[in-house]
């Protein structure tokens, strides 16, 4: 097990209610769950995570399983809810 922090962006912070945490997990699965059950009392937060994308040390997860994805000490996790804009 490793620390590092969760960093939420836009509807993930509000759904959090912070900008950022710390984790204390091996893989993202178990730091987001953590997340998840550090926040049942913001039930929008479970939500928002099944829309999100992550980055990992600046590294898309993309389709990888959560579970498979390893953090390291003093690591980031950036959570990205989809995002709407176009052209201008």
């Amino acid at each position: 097990m490793v620390s590092g922090t969760i960093r939420y962006w836009a509807a993930a912070k509000a759904a959090a209610g912070t900008a950022e945490e710390p984790y204390e997990a091996g893989t993202l699965a178990e730091a987001l769950q953590r997340a998840r059950e550090t926040h049942t009392q913001r039930p929008e937060f479970a939500r928002v995570l099944l829309r999100c994308s992550f980055l990992v040390d600046g590294d898309p997860v993309g389709t990888r399983e959560h579970d498979t994805v390893r953090l390291r000490e003093g690591g980031t996790v950036e959570v990205l809810p989809p995002f709407a804009g176009g052209a201008l």
